[in-house]
């Protein structure tokens, strides 16, 4: 099992930036696929982005691709999210979570393949 924590939520203006961190704990990081999900009041928590356990493939919602950029950094158990040109649609609780299978190559990054969950961080982009 991972142990999640995520950091980096704020409040930001429409058209800003935030860069948010999920540091892992557990030897499992390096060998697992990472995910982002959010969750706005009243919504079902949707995907955002995924990134393979090497980092050689990364895959984006289409309504953050070209603003969000997932990356990982195996050496610090750390994975990122660095998203640009906030909108106000994209206030929620940002959570990040660690694939069930290792070494998984495939593009199937929905939220029931993801076994271990941090508590959230929450972002607000005012307009």
């Amino acid at each position: 099992q991972v142990q999640l924590v995520e950091s980096g939520g704020g409040l930001v203006q429409a058209g800003g930036s935030l860069r948010l961190s999920c540091a892992a704990s557990g030897r499992t990081f390096s060998m697992s696929a990472m995910g982002w999900f959010r969750q706005a009041p009243g919504k079902e928590r949707e995907f955002v982005a995924a990134i393979r356990y090497n980092g050689a493939s990364t895959y984006y919602a289409d309504s953050v691709k070209g603003r969000f950029t997932i990356s990982r950094d195996n050496a610090k158990s750390t994975v990122y999210l660095q998203m640009n040109s906030l909108k106000p649609e994209d206030t929620a609780v940002y959570y990040c979570a660690a694939d069930r299978r290792s070494y998984y190559s495939g593009s199937d990054y929905g939220a029931g393949r993801f076994g271990s969950w941090g508590q959230g961080t929450q972002v607000t982009v005012s307009s």
